[in-house]
């Protein structure tokens, strides 16, 4: 290892070690929460015990400047689906410091586990890095990675569909009815996992897997039920909300948007045009590996191309590479993960800086990720790793 590379993973430890310090006292003290959008969930929960309306921006905003909103910012409503009413309930008993508090330690507990589960999976590989005369797992490269570190700065719900994907990678051969049950928290961001749904629902049919469908449905539809009993009117105004956001309006650093941006605001469709492509792509992807197909394998190349295509997504979407990245990260150089950390790092800066959140300084992340991905897998090659090695051992 020459002294160059050694000394920018050095500086990349330590940004990211800084960074994470910095999230968890922020987390941990509730400072600064309501101008994050932790404040929207926190909101609709209040709603919800009152019987109100979750998705009112009106009432929101009233409840976000009473915590001291920005007085010319806009109301950040949640926009995840009806059924995601059941994760956001409970906050309507806590006050907004215990809220936050409660919510950064789940959002905390579903890295740390989706980490750990998927260190289980790949065969608990013993690489590590030695770096100024300490041993570190390739496991904190990605357990500090600057989208999930970001994600649970602002109290994204990315690494609750984090958690999900990676128990569905987890359960789908030895208990597919709960695999099932798993991707209801993937459902709380639909519009990042189309590519990968298309293969799912192939998968489902062609090889009869359909106790995991069943699992699915009886989740989305259990959430659904209780979001009715929360709010009969929940549907409706969720529709109503998405069509008035004004969220077509927004530029959001992500491929989708900027096509169509470039090539004709007004048309949205085209906004859905790389999703779409996308989805073609994945289903001749899995075809022609039907006969030795592996979740654990293929899936993680899946979720980075769905991420890349996506309608629309931020930065702290980009939490769902994690099972990719962790996947190669065992099969690469040194030379290959410092590349990673320093991109990673550069992200940190960028929130530290506190760069705005739609600024086009993030469109180079998500082709980031895929683009190493590819890189590092035709370099090293990533050998298939049969589930069945896992399930041998449980």
């Amino acid at each position: 290892m020459t002294a160059l590379p050694r000394f920018l993973a050095v500086c990349a430890c330590l940004l990211a070690l800084t960074f994470a310090v910095d999230v968890c006292m922020l987390s941990l003290t509730g400072s600064g929460s309501q101008r994050r959008d932790f404040v929207s969930y926190w909101a609709a929960g209040q709603q919800l015990d009152h019987r109100q309306n979750p998705y009112d921006p009106d009432a929101t905003l009233r409840m976000e400047r009473s915590l001291g909103f920005p007085a010319n910012g806009q109301a950040l409503v949640m926009r995840n689906p009806p059924s995601a009413l059941l994760l956001v309930a409970p906050l309507g008993f806590l006050g907004f410091r215990a809220g936050a508090l409660l919510w950064s330690l789940l959002l905390l507990s579903c890295l740390i586990a989706s980490v750990r589960l998927l260190w289980v999976l790949l065969g608990s590989p013993k690489k590590r890095l030695r770096l100024m005369g300490y041993s570190f797992s390739t496991f904190f490269v990605c357990l500090f990675f600057g989208p999930a570190l970001a994600c649970l700065l602002f109290g994204q719900t990315a690494l609750f569909a984090l958690f999900g994907l990676v128990l569905f990678l987890r359960l789908q051969r030895s208990h597919p009815l709960l695999s099932g049950v798993s991707l209801w928290l993937c459902a709380l961001k639909p519009h990042l996992f189309l590519p990968f749904a298309a293969v799912l629902l192939v998968w489902i049919v062609l090889t009869r897997a359909y106790p995991v469908l069943l699992g699915a449905a009886l989740a989305l539809g259990a959430s659904s039920i209780a979001a009715l009993a929360f709010d009969p009117a929940a549907w409706g105004q969720y529709a109503r909300m998405m069509h008035t956001s004004g969220i077509e309006r927004e530029f959001i650093p992500c491929l989708s948007i900027a096509l169509r941006l470039s090539l004709s605001p007004g048309a949205i469709w085209l906004q859905y045009l790389p999703a779409a492509l996308g989805s073609v792509w994945a289903v001749r992807y899995y075809w022609s590996r039907r006969r030795n197909w592996d979740w654990i394998e293929h899936g993680p190349l899946l979720m980075l191309v769905s991420i890349f295509v996506s309608p629309y997504a931020w930065l702290t979407d980009q939490a769902l590479a994690i099972p990719a990245l962790l996947q190669a990260a065992y099969r690469v150089s040194f030379r290959s993960l410092v590349v990673l950390a320093l991109a990673s790092s550069i992200i940190e800066i960028e929130v530290l800086s506190k760069v705005y959140m739609h600024s086009a300084l993030y469109l180079w992340t998500a082709p980031a990720w895929l683009g190493w991905y590819l890189l590092t897998r035709r370099r090293a090659g990533i050998p298939r790793r049969a589930a069945t090695d896992f399930a041998s051992h449980h």
